[in-house]
Formats: structure tokens, C-alpha cells, sequence
């Protein structure tokens, strides 16, 4: 998964870290880009099934966003779904 920010290990004059290093944050959304990675479909595929509101995201900002896990729940209910026929 991709990381929002990354360090480069800085040390100080006196060899200990930089106390002013912001932390590592960790996403947990994907882009309509990634999603599709992520599910192994197209994009087109994945504006498609925004539009249609067949798919858990987000809209911030302008953006789509998708969380990983309510893609994972997705996933596992379509999985169920195609059991149960």
C-alpha cells in the first residue's frame, strides 16, 4: 500500500533523530487508480461502478476514495452472493 509520507532517516549533529520529523502516516484509502489495481479491473470498470453507486467510496475534496476495508467487505459480499445462487 502506498505511504503518504516518507523519511530519509535525517540524523541530527549529535547522531540521535530529528525530534521534529513528523510521523509516518498510513492510508487507508485508494484512488479510483489504485482501486482498480487493487480489485484487478479496469478503471473504466471502477468509474462505472461509482457511478452506478454499486461500490463503497468516498467523494472528498473533487476526489473518489476508497477505504481497503469496506473494499474487502465488498469483495466478500459479492463472494457470498455468488455462493447463494
Amino acid at each position: 500500500m502506498p505511504q503518504l509520507y516518507n523519511s530519509n532517516n535525517k540524523k541530527s549533529r549529535k547522531g540521535g533523530d530529528f525530534m521534529n520529523e513528523p510521523p509516518k502516516v498510513e492510508r487507508t484509502t485508494l484512488t479510483m487508480k489504485e482501486t482498480a489495481e487493487y480489485l484487478g479491473v479496469s478503471y473504466w470498470l471502477v468509474n462505472q461502478l461509482v457511478r452506478r453507486k454499486q461500490i463503497p467510496c468516498a467523494r472528498v475534496g473533487g476526489r473518489v476514495l476508497f477505504r481497503v476495508k469496506a473494499l474487502d467487505e465488498y469483495l466478500s459480499a459479492k463472494e457470498e452472493k455468488s455462493l447463494n445462487r
